[in-house]
């Protein structure tokens, strides 16, 4: 169960693809972070839509401020003070965000494609 001192990042635990990573940002955010599949977390928070759950993940802060997609995941990462750089790139180098956001919206359509070839690297 999530905590209201954590931050709090939803994702969609029907895909193979998500879960992997999560298990991956699990260990580098060092329990900083709570992380809850959609199918689970999502009616803790109705203020934000199924489809924004469909469409990214979703980081809902302690005081209650919602991020997603690319900026979701850099925040997330943030919280290990190690990985805060792609947060600094998301937020200071023209252009990083519209560009990281596209590619996350990209890998977040194909998924299943992704999936295999990170199963396969």
């Amino acid at each position: 169960m999530a905590s209201q001192n954590k931050p709090v990042l939803i994702y969609d635990g029907d895909c193979n693809f998500c879960r992997r990573w999560i298990t991956r940002w699990n260990h580098v955010t060092g329990g900083r972070v709570d992380y809850l599949p959609s199918q689970e977390g999502a009616g803790l928070f109705p203020h934000i839509s199924p489809e924004k759950f469909q469409a990214s993940v979703q980081l809902i802060q302690p005081d209650g401020a919602v991020y997603e997609g690319a900026e979701a995941v850099f925040l997330t990462l943030a919280y290990n003070p190690n990985h805060g750089w792609p947060l600094w790139l998301y937020r200071k180098i023209p252009g990083m965000a519209v560009m990281t956001e596209f590619l996350y919206r990209f890998v977040a359509r194909h998924r299943k494609t992704f999936s295999r070839l990170t199963q396969w690297l």
